[in-house]
């Protein structure tokens, strides 16, 4: 190919100058949209083609053309120039070169401000879904440790003080469904990511008698984008798929900085697999959770693209700016930091091994079995109110006499109330504190089989959908690109 070649030359009596081209040269961030660009202009040619905008014959030469470079793209083969500004005008270039003048007509009744955008969709669409299959693998692997730990109790923290006993598959659910409602945040952000801008030009349309909705159906669009001005100008869709995927960072987050505590040596509640932790230059005898804290401390990196997309887009006027730019390397980063992390973590998670001894013993201090005292007297006819009052003063005694609830004598405890009889040991256990607490969603047994019966149907159902969705996608590009 020749130097410094541009769209857009004709107008200018100088070239731009090589510092000038190398800033606003976007090639090494779009050349991932390769395959999506040839795909989109092979929709786009086609749709040329059945209008009478184009001849038969160069529609034949483009699409063979583009079909060609679309398999260059996939392996990793496309021959880009770094003298060229960006990828779309590389391709156009390659094809010319390769079946002259056809190739220079592609571009009818459409703007690179269309086509960019049409592939950016395209490109998200399929990050999407593997943003919401990595989900699912991680989510598999907590509902898988959950199962293995349904009669492993663990000390519930509010204010990381410690509350109530609660079962350890019910802890690990928690995380499960948080992450559930990312992996629906991803869905329902593909909804509003899949609408077709092709056709809309540079703003405001095209004067040809093109298909917008031919076009859509071939690149398995749900409709054409309704106004051409919007469709080339905001980037709401890839802010909300940051925000998505900023709020996975932050639940990752969360997950890592109870794994860093619960492998302290002052927690021991659980050990982290050798293969995702690291050791000290210095310490000989020091195993670091290194992998956990990184996803934790990448959760900034998240949060701070998630901002500068916003950013970027606030103050934007109608209708493209050069400043968009820029969205592709904020959301290319984004995704690969937080698809890399979801795959690591559900290798971490899977292979954690629980301490349920020292567990249990956690449970023991903290007096955590102190609401089921309180729930114990309402349960003999006193006001809650006042059995939290009564409750109080119980634990008071016991933290004075330095023992546990259950191990106070049943004299101390009848000077509380009266009410108190014999059965509230058994009351008191930790094992009945849990068991005890049947509602729905909640920590016995009973309620934690049902989130996970639950759980798995909820895994099944969105693997279908995505697995629909990109054999849906298969075909459409089979089609175009027979």
């Amino acid at each position: 190919m020749g130097s410094k070649r541009v769209l857009w030359a004709g107008r200018f009596k100088e070239i731009a100058s090589d510092r000038t081209l190398a800033y606003t040269s976007s090639l090494a961030v779009d050349s991932r949209l390769a395959w999506y660009d040839a795909v989109g202009s092979i929709a786009h040619a086609r749709m040329l083609g059945r209008k009478g905008i184009l001849p038969k014959g160069d529609v034949e030469k483009i699409v063979r053309g583009l079909v060609r470079i679309a398999k260059e793209a996939q392996s990793e083969e496309l021959p880009f120039s770094d003298k060229l500004e960006d990828v779309h005008t590389n391709i156009e270039f390659l094809l010319t070169e390769r079946i002259g003048e056809a190739g220079a007509k592609l571009h009818t009744a459409r703007s690179r401000n269309d086509q960019v955008a049409t592939d950016f969709r395209m490109y998200l669409r399929d990050a999407t879904l593997d943003a919401v299959e990595l989900v699912g693998g991680l989510q598999q692997a907590l509902l898988k440790k959950a199962k293995e730990n349904t009669g492993t109790i663990v000390p519930g923290f509010t204010h990381m003080q410690h509350a109530q006993p609660v079962s350890l598959a019910q802890h690990l659910m928690a995380h499960f469904q948080r992450l559930q409602r990312d992996s629906e945040r991803l869905l329902g952000s593909y909804g509003r990511l899949n609408f077709c801008p092709l056709g809309s030009a540079a703003l405001a349309g095209t004067t040809y008698p093109i298909d917008r909705k031919w076009v859509a159906e071939a690149l398995g669009f749900d409709a054409p984008s309704e106004n051409s001005m919007d469709s080339v100008s905001d980037r709401d869709f890839a802010a909300e798929l940051l925000f998505c995927l900023s709020m996975i960072s932050i639940h990752l987050s969360s997950l890592c900085e109870e794994l860093v505590i619960w492998s302290t040596p002052e927690f021991g509640f659980v050990e982290i697999s050798d293969a995702y932790s690291t050791g000290s230059s210095i310490m000989p005898q020091k195993k670091n959770p290194d992998v956990a804290e990184l996803m934790r401390g990448r959760a900034a990196r998240s949060i701070g693209d998630l901002a500068s997309m916003l950013a970027l887009l606030k103050g934007l006027p109608q209708a493209y700016n050069r400043d968009l730019q820029e969205d592709k390397s904020v959301s290319m980063a984004a995704l690969d930091q937080t698809l890399a992390s979801l795959a690591i973590a559900a290798d971490m998670i899977e292979t954690l091994r629980f301490d349920a001894k020292r567990m249990k013993l956690a449970c023991e201090t903290g007096y955590l079995n102190a609401t089921e005292l309180a729930d114990y007297l309402v349960r003999k006819g006193v006001a809650f109110r006042a059995a939290h009052e009564v409750t109080g003063k119980v634990v008071r005694c016991a933290i004075e006499k330095g023992v546990k609830l259950e191990e106070l004598p049943l004299s101390d405890l009848k000077k509380s109330s009266k009410l108190i009889e014999a059965d509230v040991f058994e009351a008191l256990s930790l094992r009945n504190c849990v068991e005890k607490r049947c509602s729905y969603g909640g920590t016995s047994s009973k309620a934690v089989a049902v989130q996970l019966t639950n759980a798995e149907e909820r895994l099944a159902e969105d693997y279908a959908s995505v697995k629909c969705e990109r054999v849906r996608l298969a075909r459409k590009y089979r089609a175009l690109l027979r």
